[in-house]
């Protein structure tokens, strides 16, 4: 006879994520337990009921049974091969098989239905929200091909591999038996153009090709709409693709509200996401809604560090301690303690980049994409609306935007790659003093612009005429604005890659500022490395070259910085090292609180602005070293533990620091506070030897890293130089991806084996793991060293009105 568990109390329900409920206490010694069979009604030839996709109730019409009987997968099971001490007393599914529905018919999220359902619904989300608005010139008369030479002929197909080239397409389609007359494909791109012969071969191909597989994406027809410019003949023409949905059965509405209804070009309705739905997402939200839900979003997922934290620990090591708490905190690997808000909400962003393209009308604009290139949107769309952006950024892209107009330069074509105007960057420099609204233009003082052209196949005469014309523009557009816009510099950028992200050594070339424009014919790179606008962080005066690395939102930064300052309990005896420190801005601000700064950064134009900002603020005790820290971590730790006065006092040495005295320690003021940095930045903790050793530098007795890579994370490396030298004990990381922070922490606070493991080096599915995945199979390699604790993690907002936000984390040994 079978008999019924206990009923659960309201307040006892099972965790479905983290593993069982603690206030569940099987009773393995009962006589009852092992002949508990409440799935017996159902149960297939191997012994485990079989799975019901049917409606229910959860209970499966046995009513002696708890409704949350086996309604969540067994995490014990899972993560100890197969075995679970409840045994048959365990209220927890082992396995899929014997996965139950909940009372309100939802599955465990957890599970393998489900995580399938949600990939499903999230590709079909995909495929309703995107649109083709390809406005570039891709099948015009002017193609050698002659593709597209009829564009009521011609067709787009949505959703084909990336990685196919114009021959993939062609040989697919001949595979398929598809009549055609021209076929094109962009490597890099998810569209293909067809033309066809007649009428009658069009509508047959589209109606073979549409929802035809490939891979694991569905074919989609889409219809070239021509789109006719007021531009003179020199201009690209341009052609709008409108995605049909009919044969799909999409419904836009399904959107919820963030597409805008705009009325096309013969007849199309376009639904397409304003500029100020694509840049700025959660502009339509109060700025404290925003504020929760990051907060939400980053909760989730910090909750996957734990999940793969303790994926990640060795067979027969016990949790960390903090992978058990984590129960305490809703699974989280450490206290969240909020969101720190951004000081100035609306015109923010001290850099924007506008790119040039086409509106959906045709129109030569300069604003920002709409969308992927990947997936078929080219579209640029003037940057009205969009509460990020300053009022100054808006009006040199207007004024650009007007010159573009009348240039006898095509605007960058972006499927062809060819022509000349590519981009144009506005670069802002504030007066120091913190006042968000300190005059006319919110405290602004110097403003750079940066224009991104591509020269190639194009004469030097010509060029030349349209740089002069391009000041003129720029020039007259400031002064005759009411009040008068600052503008400090104006640089040219000349890139011929195929994306706008220019390499660190593009060619930079600096256009002198008149009312009277003068002789351009001058060296390119003369003055270059000169030009710079300056902005301020807590009261330093920072220079910032062209291509610079600098935060968008400054004073915000202002908070971030001193945050991980007062996290990583500096003092005059602490050795801080600056882990991709760009321009040098955390530990210039940090120099006046510790006894040494180490900066490291590949980005030689940024060491470069790093010693010009540490001598602009007489800052000495810094040192900034021009490599990648993976290459010089580990030596770094090394030389800075135990390195002799000879070796430090090497003038050959990047940032020297010779004038740094031998027997001045860092004091503090008699109230207790730190002293500032104009009256300590010229002193280090120092020690004295024995006669008879020779002078070195004492050790110091802290020793920390603040880490702020950039979003891919940092180097695995860097990883491991840090987690295998001892005397670091304090890590504070700053991230601008908590994805990639995520994936780093795994390996830093994953305990080691007791014995080496090697990664299996034979794994050839590296390339399909996520990023935490990838860290726990890089994490069974990590040479046996103690392992980094999660203390605390806070976030600070330096991008209002969108999804992003900055993570700090403090991690401690």
């Amino acid at each position: 006879m079978l008999m019924a568990e206990p009923e659960l109390s309201p307040s006892k329900t099972l965790d479905s994520i983290n593993g069982h409920d603690s206030t569940v206490e099987p009773n393995p010694t009962s006589s009852q337990d092992t002949q508990i069979n409440p799935l017996n009604n159902d149960v297939g030839p191997s012994g485990k009921r079989k799975i019901d996709d049917g409606d229910g109730d959860g209970n499966d019409g046995d009513s002696s049974v708890h409704p949350l009987w086996k309604t969540s997968l067994c995490s014990f099971f899972r993560h100890q091969d197969g075995s679970c001490s409840h045994g048959s007393a365990c209220r927890y599914a082992h396995g899929e098989e014997e996965l139950r529905r909940r009372p309100d018919n939802t599955w465990d999220p957890t599970s393998e239905r489900v995580k399938k359902k949600l990939k499903s619904e999230e590709s079909e989300k995909r495929d309703v929200s995107e649109e083709v608005m390809m406005t570039e010139a891709v099948v015009d008369g002017d193609d050698d091909d002659g593709c597209g030479s009829s564009n009521e002929l011609s067709k787009c197909l949505v959703h084909l591999p990336r990685k196919w080239c114009s021959e993939n397409l062609r040989s697919f389609l001949n595979q398929e038996g598809i009549p055609f007359k021209f076929a094109k494909k962009k490597k890099g791109m998810m569209l293909g153009f067809i033309t066809f012969e007649d009428e009658e071969q069009m509508k047959s191909s589209s109606k073979e090709l549409e929802g035809k597989s490939i891979g694991n994406k569905r074919l989609s027809v889409a219809n070239v709409v021509p789109r006719s410019f007021g531009k003179k003949s020199n201009s690209n023409v341009a052609s709008g693709l409108k995605l049909e949905k009919e044969n799909a059965g999409l419904d836009g509405s399904s959107l919820d509200g963030e597409t805008n209804d705009d009325s096309g070009v013969d007849g199309y309705v376009s639904k397409t996401r304003s500029v100020r739905d694509a840049v700025t997402p959660l502009a339509h939200m109060l700025y404290a809604d925003q504020l929760e839900q990051k907060k939400n979003s980053l909760m989730q997922i910090l909750k996957r560090l734990t999940r793969n934290a303790r994926k990640a620990c060795p067979t027969g090591v016990p949790l960390p301690e903090w992978i058990l708490k984590s129960r305490e905190i809703g699974g989280l690997p450490c206290k969240l303690e909020g969101i720190v808000a951004s000081p100035i909400e609306k015109g923010y962003r001290n850099k924007c980049e506008f790119s040039v393209g086409y509106s959906l009308e045709g129109k030569v604009t300069v604003g920002f994409m709409l969308g992927n290139f990947r997936e078929g949107v080219t579209a640029v769309e003037e940057a009205v609306d969009c509460p990020n952006v300053s009022m100054i950024a808006c009006k040199y892209a207007a004024i650009f935007q007007e010159f573009l107009q009348h240039s006898d330069l095509p605007v960058w074509n972006r499927f062809k790659n060819t022509g000349f105007w590519r981009q144009l960057t506005v670069r802002e420099g504030r007066s120091n003093g913190n006042v968000v609204d300190s005059g006319t233009f919110g405290g602004i003082a110097e403003v750079m612009l940066i224009v991104q052209v591509c020269t190639a196949s194009f004469d030097d005469a010509q060029v030349a005429t349209e740089f002069k014309r391009l000041t003129q523009a720029f020039v007259d557009g400031a002064t005759s604005h009411c009040p008068t816009l600052p503008l400090s510099a104006l640089v040219v950028q000349d890139h011929q890659g195929i994306s706008n992200v220019a390499p660190a050594d593009a060619p930079l070339r600096s256009l002198p500022l008149s009312q009277t424009v003068g002789d351009l014919e001058m060296d390119e790179n003369k003055n270059v490395m000169d030009v710079r606008i300056h902005d301020y962080i807590n009261n330093l005066r920072f220079s910032i070259s062209p291509t610079a690395f600098f935060q968008v939102n400054t004073l915000a930064a202002e908070k971030l910085y001193s945050l991980a300052g007062d996290w990583a309990c500096l003092g005059p005896d602490t050795l801080l090292f600056d882990i991709c420190c760009g321009t040098g801005t955390i530990g210039l601000t940090l120099a006046h609180r510790v006894g040494m700064v180490i900066g490291i950064e590949m980005n030689a134009s940024a060491v470069s602005d790093a010693h010009r900002n540490a001598e602009i603020n007489g800052i000495k005790n810094v040192r900034f070293i021009c490599s990648k820290a993976e290459d010089v971590m580990g030596s770094l730790l090394k030389e800075y533990l135990n390195v002799t006065r000879e070796e430090f006092d090497d003038p050959n040495v990047s940032g020297s620091s010779n004038d740094i005295p031998e027997d001045n320690a860092c004091p503090e003021t008699e109230n207790g506070e730190m002293p500032s940095s104009a009256e300590v930045g010229n002193k280090v903790q120092m020690g004295s030897t024995s006669e008879n050793e020779n002078t070195s530098m004492q050790h110091f007795k802290n020793v920390v890293a603040i880490v702020d890579p950039p979003r891919a994370g940092l180097h695995p490396s860097v990883i491991k130089a840090l987690r295998t030298h001892p005397r670091l004990r304090r890590l504070v990381y700053i991230s601008c991806n908590p994805e990639s922070l995520v994936a780093n922490a795994i390996e830093l606070c994953t305990p080691s084996p007791i014995k080496h493991e090697k990664g299996n080096k034979d794994n050839r599915g590296w390339r399909n793991m996520s990023s935490a995945g990838l860290a726990r199979h890089r994490a069974k390699s990590m040479p046996i060293s103690e392992a980094f604790q999660p203390i605390k993690a806070m976030a600070v907002d330096l991008f209002p009105h969108t999804p992003h936000c900055e993570l700090i984390m403090l991690l401690e040994r």
